[in-house]
This record gives structure tokens, C-alpha cells and sequence, in this order.
């Protein structure tokens, strides 16, 4: 039996060009996580100071409190990266509409 070697062609990248609503629809997604993690974190930790640590070992409490303090770290984390994402996209949104204008108006 003979084999045919299948060849791929390489696929040229496609360029998406960046447009200011596609920033802006970015920023408000991520705006929209970094709120929801606020909620989250606010209801992580308001669970957590109702429910105290029941235990009369040393090592238990403190590696509980370790615990709980990584777990609201972690998804306060959330609410700083979504939120510097979602600046970022806004201001990229309003540096392209600014360099758009310019290149639309008439040079004087």
C-alpha cells in the first residue's frame, strides 16, 4: 500500500483590526467580573466572620486562618485585575477615537 502525504498549507494570520467598541464592550465585560468578585468577596468574608473556628488545637486555628485569609486573597485578586482590565480597555477605546479623529480631520 503506498501513503499520500497530506502537506498543509500554512494559514496566513488573520489581522482583527481594533475598533473602540470592541474596547469598550471588553472594558464592561471586565467591569462586570470585577464587580461580580466584589460580591463574591463580600459574601466569602461576611461567611466567614459568621462561622468562627470551633477548635481547641493550636496548628487547626492557625492553619484555618491561613486558609480563609488565601481564599478572600485570592478572589480579591479578581477584583483588581478585572478592574485595571477594564481602565485599560476604556482608555484604549478613547486613545483610538482620538487617533481616528485626528486622521479624519483636515490638516490646517
Amino acid at each position: 500500500m503506498s501513503e499520500e502525504k497530506i502537506v498543509k498549507e500554512p494559514e496566513t494570520p488573520v489581522k482583527e483590526t481594533i475598533t473602540p467598541l470592541k474596547c469598550t464592550i471588553g472594558a464592561f465585560l471586565a467591569g462586570a467580573m470585577s464587580y461580580g468578585s466584589y460580591n463574591l468577596t463580600s459574601a466569602i468574608a461576611t461567611t466567614f466572620a459568621n462561622k468562627p473556628i470551633h477548635t481547641t488545637n493550636q496548628i487547626v486555628a492557625n492553619i484555618s486562618s491561613v486558609v480563609r485569609s488565601l481564599v478572600v486573597g485570592v478572589v480579591s485578586l479578581g477584583i483588581w485585575v478585572f478592574g485595571i482590565v477594564a481602565i485599560g480597555l476604556l482608555a484604549l477605546g478613547i486613545q483610538l477615537l482620538v487617533q481616528n479623529s485626528k486622521k479624519q480631520s483636515p490638516n490646517t
